[in-house]
């Protein structure tokens, strides 16, 4: 008897907005995801900016800006769920000793894959005294898919996927991202047609 074809999973992979994808929160979107499971899918926009800077909203925590590179970064308008929370996408912290699935901060989503996902307040704590990863992203809300949604989504052409490259996240400024990752594919935003037709 064949063996039950392994469900994929997008964990650690870019979804890519078609352009026929024009929901507000999503159109010409750009979402990491951290989880995909058998019960749905769990991501964050990472090419969206808010009005809010980083050291804004560590002030509305009664937290200084301890960390003069992160100083003028955008807090990230991660999708429509739960708004009002913080989600910091970023590179693993060594700790020596630890575990390989222990993180330095709690609250902390390890993605298969490479980076971590903390809702944590410690990890802003960590910032503004000068510390933290090297590298982040901070979202206000997430994105999420129910159980077999972003499946579907996928079938009726409405996102394009890829390997994650954390470059595009970390080094790439925000209004290019779309575009870099589109090219992850050998793509450019010209050659996608709006109709998001079946062939």
């Amino acid at each position: 008897m064949p063996a039950e074809p392994a469900p994929f999973n997008l964990t650690h992979h870019f979804l890519i907005a078609m352009p026929g994808l024009e929901d507000e929160s999503f159109s010409r979107s750009v979402v990491y995801v951290c989880e995909h499971n058998e019960r749905g899918a769990l991501g964050l926009i990472i090419n969206k900016p808010s009005t809010l800077s980083l050291q804004s909203l560590l002030e509305k925590i009664s937290l200084p800006m301890g960390r003069k590179d992160l100083r003028e970064d955008l807090v990230l308008r991660g999708g429509p769920v739960q708004t009002d929370r913080g989600f910091v996408l970023h590179e693993p912290i060594v700790i020596e000793g630890a575990k390989d699935d222990e993180s330095a901060y709690a609250s902390t989503l390890n993605v298969k894959g490479g980076l971590e996902m903390t809702t944590s307040k410690d990890v802003l704590e960590a910032i503004a005294h000068g510390a933290g990863p090297r590298r982040i992203l901070v979202t206000l809300g997430y994105a999420s898919w129910g159980e077999g949604q972003l499946e579907s989504e996928l079938v009726e052409n409405s996102w394009l996927t890829v390997d994650a490259d954390p470059q595009v996240i970390f080094d790439t400024p925000v209004e290019e991202r779309y575009n870099r990752a589109l090219g992850l594919l050998g793509l450019q935003p010209w050659m996608l047609s709006p109709e998001a037709g079946r062939a």
